[in-house]
């Protein structure tokens, strides 16, 4: 063969791999279900029990598993505002946010960094979406900024919203805790905002758990809109739905209806009796918008992905209801049980060869920003405005040829495991932590370390948590060095609860990991996001009707708008 046809051939090799690899053209761009899933332990997931199980019900869920792809190896941060910070901005934690804090601190010197969530100069996936010819729709939980208006989801790109800007709210009152105004006096606003506005589809006084007569559940009206958004959507273009239910995340509340299914449950304590009716009630949901998906017609154009934005509350009696067996640990630890979480994709527009498949390729949950960009035709989804003012670029990896079987291999062969110093209780004047940005552990390939002071170091049972046992995850912590003597490393393939510490037995490769995760450290993104500021109470009360909501210009650093 001639050196000229070898060349041709070659090129028409290379030709074929970049056409395998891109998205699809633009007529073949699918409808997107987002779905973010809160607080959802993985033993509390219908795929992930035994065949016999009966108590926990989530059989729409276990049917879209069947017959989509399984993903097994997807891994999110320890708990809830980083996760949802990456996932809308395409960056790991450490390069956005690692901190839940009060939605109204705010740092009066620092105009880039100085909120709670997401810096106002970062692009949205929305803003991506919206480019690339979507219509964006956001319901549910927000918890990734509030005090500028280039925080909110109108600001990053949603063209249509319904949510909550908190951690939580309560599912009946749709009020959060208390504020103080700068006058000194208490109040506790509304937190639930439609677009640019506050809501109008707040319960009257008086509905609570215990009094649900003519009252409307929040997550039913995330639901609703999402329906909304599939019957009314422009037929012109594709739809993007970000679906971020409050369920299952505390308070714990749910409709009498379904907390009377689960009366049964053997050795439930009320905290899991509460738990599954919570996640029966949300499987039910997604099955009702599947079926709403098809009903329309939209089936084959679609493609859904689901995931938790941590691993199960485990830690406190009382408060929370989730399991997360047989892995060791759960939110708020850096343990499998803490960042690996339920997820999977399913939808007519996944390739029928990759349906009713275990993909074990590394994801991480900011890889869906890079990847959705993809899908909508977007070439470069960097985030140029925000390196433009000094930020960190995006670390999001397109993973489509991964789940649509165009590859055997996951693009992304490390995981950075965020951390903080010490999340902030205490005002940072008043003593408090800043709540550092830390590199907490890496994964690379089978391996993983972690390090510092691990919480929840432990296995729960099967039945956990129960009225039989009074095992408390938060009193147990293990220390991760950086010696092999004091580290703690573990092969998660052959080891996937983390029994066997081998830091011993690979003291090269332990020593490697660590060296790297000094390097990274260095990067990390470390604001001052300051104190509670009284105006955001102010505002609240005084601007918007007794609701939360954006208090600051972002330009000028004063009173919004």
């Amino acid at each position: 063969m001639s050196s000229q046809r070898v060349a041709s051939f070659l090129l028409l090799l290379l030709a074929e791999y970049a056409a395998a690899h891109e998205a699809p053209p633009s007529s073949k761009k699918p409808n997107i279900l987002y779905i973010l899933l809160d607080d959802y332990g993985w033993a509390d997931a219908g795929w992930h029990r035994p065949s016999n199980w009966t108590d926990l019900k989530t059989p729409n869920m276990d049917s879209l598993v069947q017959g989509g792809v399984d993903l097994d190896r997807h891994y999110a941060y320890k708990f809830c505002s980083p996760t949802r910070s990456a996932v809308q901005s395409g960056r790991n934690p450490i390069h956005v946010n690692v901190v839940n804090v009060d939605m109204g601190k705010h740092n009066a010197s620092e105009s880039l960094t100085g909120y709670a969530g997401i810096p106002p100069d970062m692009t949205g996936m929305a803003e991506l979406m919206t480019k690339g010819g979507y219509e964006t729709h956001a319901y549910g939980k927000w918890d990734a900024g509030m005090a500028t208006h280039e925080q909110s989801p109108a600001g990053m790109g949603y063209q249509h919203s319904l949510f909550y800007f908190w951690h939580a709210n309560d599912f009946w009152t749709m009020r959060t805790d208390p504020c103080t105004l700068s006058n000194g006096t208490s109040a506790q606003p509304v937190d639930l905002w439609d677009g640019d506005a506050p809501s109008n589809l707040v319960n009257d006084g008086g509905c609570s758990q215990s009094n649900q007569t003519g009252c409307t559940y929040e997550d039913e009206l995330f639901t609703n809109r999402v329906m909304d958004a599939i019957i009314n959507r422009d037929h012109e273009k594709p739809l993007f739905i970000f679906w971020a239910p409050h369920i299952v995340h505390v308070p714990l509340e749910v409709p009498t209806a379904y907390y009377d299914m689960f009366a049964g449950m053997q050795y439930s304590s009320y905290e899991r009796r509460f738990y599954h009716a919570m996640t029966y009630y949300i499987d039910e949901a997604i099955g009702n918008v599947t079926q709403k998906i098809k009903d329309e017609g939209m089936w084959d154009d679609t493609l859904i992905v689901v995931h938790a934005d941590n691993g199960g509350p485990i830690y406190a009696a009382g408060t929370a209801g989730a399991n997360n067996y047989p892995l060791k640990g759960g939110k708020m630890s850096n343990w499998e049980g803490g960042i690996r979480v339920n997820a999977f994709a399913a939808g007519g527009f996944l390739p029928e060869s990759v349906l009713g498949t275990k993909q074990d390729g590394m994801i991480a949950a900011w890889d869906w920003y890079a990847t959705f960009a993809a899908l909508a035709g977007i070439n470069d989804p960097r985030d140029h405005r925000a390196t433009a003012v000094g930020l960190p670029d995006i670390d999001s990896y397109n993973v489509w040829p991964l789940l649509s079987g165009q590859t055997a291999a996951s693009p992304r062969h490390e995981l950075v495991i965020g951390d903080a110093d010490d999340p902030p209780n205490l005002p940072y004047s008043l003593g408090g932590s800043l709540g550092q940005t830390m590199v907490g552990g890496l994964i690379q390939g089978r391996f993983k370390v972690v390090r510092g002071n691990v919480s929840q170091s432990g296995w729960t049972g099967l039945l956990f948590p129960n009225s039989s046992a009074s095992y408390n995850p938060s009193q147990s912590y293990q220390y991760c060095g950086n010696t092999t003597e004091t580290g703690c490393m573990y092969d998660i393939y052959a080891d996937p609860n983390e029994y066997t510490n081998i830091a011993e037995e690979h003291v090269e490769l332990f020593q490697h990991m660590h060296a790297r995760m000094d390097e990274l450290q260095k990067g990390v993104l470390n604001p001052y996001r300051g104190d509670v500021d009284p105006a955001a109470c102010d505002a609240a009360m005084n601007v918007y009707g007794g609701h939360w909501g954006p208090w600051l210009n972002k330009s000028t650093q004063t009173l919004h708008p």
